[in-house]
């Protein structure tokens, strides 16, 4: 539906209409907030509840607002110039390409396997005795691939809001289930650093949803059909609602930390294992059913970031080809027409994700995979958070899509803090 406003009455200069905000668009912001949070930023989220109760909730809440601000500059970008986010890249000089393509081929294999174990490890806990866990990791890296292979954007969406459905119902359940003391909840909005803290606080700031999917949403939006700035009101509606969705996971599980963890000392261990701890200490409280339920949640939270990964990173992957190459224009028209779900680039990037990363998964180290894939995902994040600041507060921008000073204020901030995030994480590896 078309509002009867135009874009030269609430942005300052003659556009198209702008279309009204409605929830059933609702779509690329799911999928962007599903991929973004894993099992391991759950992990982190109750081991800060475990450690400092509810100190630390508002911490969660302004990292919900920061990966808002990131996602909506990416979107913006999309609808703003018709061209996508890669080839604003390209324009900032040929480093960028030299980064993006050693990131991503770096990445992309770390990732890969790390995914992999991470969506396996809930299914051994399910089906104990029936395989061991190398094999369950390559059957959901097979899968993964089987699906987004054959699938266009319009089945992975749906396919993703109902694997959300399955988070969302889990993590609250489990948030009410723990009994929260919301007197202390809401006291945990006030800005307070317990001793020790800081990297904790950092991390919810931060980590939580923050990879390099956050980039990818643009081509989501894009995906669905949005190219132009007619659809700005609903790009920011939908990635509010997302990212809203994304706060609601994290504070059920800083909730399920702080009253389950905290208050009996019981300490989790790093990395996606700490989620299969959390199962026995749910078993143990409230029996099995509880536990099995949580554990399927826990592969609803790995199996959307492995999915929205293998997709969301190879249209990227397939942008980067097409514009380095020079053979098809780098417009959100290109990423819409559903061609480079099809080309060669992206499936060459699937099969990249996939196989390559199975010979890890053979070191029999599944939790320090994550550890890796931890650091090396930190070198993105102070890039996108900076190149966006660069993209839209340029020509390359028009004036009336350009960043505000809130927006300048936010990314830069983030930008800054996942520096900082980036170079506590290369400290902390076992040198």
């Amino acid at each position: 539906m078309a509002d009867t406003a135009r874009q030269g009455e609430t942005e300052g200069t003659a556009g198209p209409p702008l279309r009204k905000a409605s929830w059933r668009y609702i779509g690329p912001g799911i999928v962007v907030a599903a991929t973004g949070v894993g099992a391991g930023d759950l992990v982190a989220t109750l081991i800060a509840g475990s450690k400092f109760g509810y100190t630390l909730l508002w911490a969660a809440v302004i990292g919900c607002l920061v990966k808002i601000s990131l996602a909506e500059a990416a979107g913006r970008w999309h609808l703003a110039t018709g061209r996508t986010l890669f080839d604003g890249w390209r324009s900032l000089g040929a480093w960028t390409t030299v980064y993006f393509a050693g990131y991503v081929a770096v990445w992309g294999f770390v990732y890969g396997a790390a995914a992999m174990s991470s969506s396996a490890l809930p299914l051994q806990a399910l089906f104990p005795g029936v395989m061991d866990l190398k094999w369950w990791a390559v059957l959901c890296g097979l899968g993964g691939l089987v699906f987004v292979w054959f699938n266009r954007y319009a089945v992975f969406e749906k396919v993703m809001t109902l694997l959300v459905g399955v988070m969302f119902v889990v993590t609250v359940y489990l948030a009410v289930r723990v009994t929260p003391h919301l007197g202390e909840a809401f006291a945990g909005l006030a800005p307070v650093l317990p001793d020790g803290s800081l990297i904790y606080t950092l991390g919810l700031v931060g980590g939580v949803g923050g990879t390099i999917t956050l980039a990818a949403y643009g081509y989501w939006v894009n995906a669905k059909g949005w190219t132009d700035t007619s659809w700005m009101k609903v790009m920011r509606l939908d990635n509010r609602v997302a990212y809203i969705t994304t706060g609601i996971f994290v504070v059920a599980m800083l909730f399920v930390g702080a009253e389950l963890l905290h208050s009996s000392g019981v300490a989790l261990a790093k990395g996606d294992k700490g989620l299969l701890d959390l199962g026995k200490v749910l078993e143990d409280q409230y029996g099995g059913a509880t536990a099995k339920l949580f554990l399927v949640g826990f592969f609803a939270t790995s199996i959307t970031s492995l999915i929205g990964v293998w997709h969301g990173v190879s249209l990227m992957f397939a942008d980067f080809v097409s514009r380095f190459g020079g053979r098809e224009p780098a417009t959100g028209e290109a990423v819409a027409a559903g061609t480079r779900e099809k080309s060669l680039p992206f499936r060459a990037y699937l099969l990249w994700l996939t196989f390559p990363p199975m010979s890890l998964l053979f070191l029999d180290q599944p939790f320090g995979l994550v550890i890796v894939y931890g650091v090396v995902g930190a070198f993105f994040m102070p890039f996108l958070a900076l190149t966006l600041v660069w993209l839209l507060n340029s020509s390359r921008t028009p004036r009336e899509w350009r960043n505000g000073w809130l927006s300048n204020g936010v990314l830069g901030v983030a930008g800054l803090l996942f520096l900082v995030l980036c170079v506590e994480q290369v400290r902390d590896l076992p040198w």
